[in-house]
């Protein structure tokens, strides 16, 4: 009976490592969060930064884009008028 306590206990903890999850603390029959919890809103500020640096240049795209859709659209004497107006600046 004993060693099959051990033995499944072994397994499940096999179970969790392989898979990622976190490993139980044994000593108060908890997960251990402390440390994935620093990596975890490590990862969070890291994704923010990234969230925000795309947000950036997704904006700077779409006023990009616009331009460029207006330069397209726009009839080309237009164009050209506004084109030399900024050389005679």
């Amino acid at each position: 009976m004993v060693a099959i306590v051990f033995g499944s206990r072994a397994f499940r903890t096999w179970v969790q490592a392989k898979h990622g999850y976190p490993l139980d603390d044994f000593r108060r029959g908890r997960r251990a969060r402390n440390a994935s919890s620093l990596d975890d809103q490590r990862q969070i500020m890291l994704l923010s930064n990234e969230n925000e640096k795309l947000t950036g240049q997704v904006g700077r795209l779409e006023e990009r884009i616009a331009v460029l859709e207006r330069i397209a659209t726009d009839p080309a004497t237009r164009t050209a008028a506004e084109i030399e107006a900024l050389r005679g600046n």
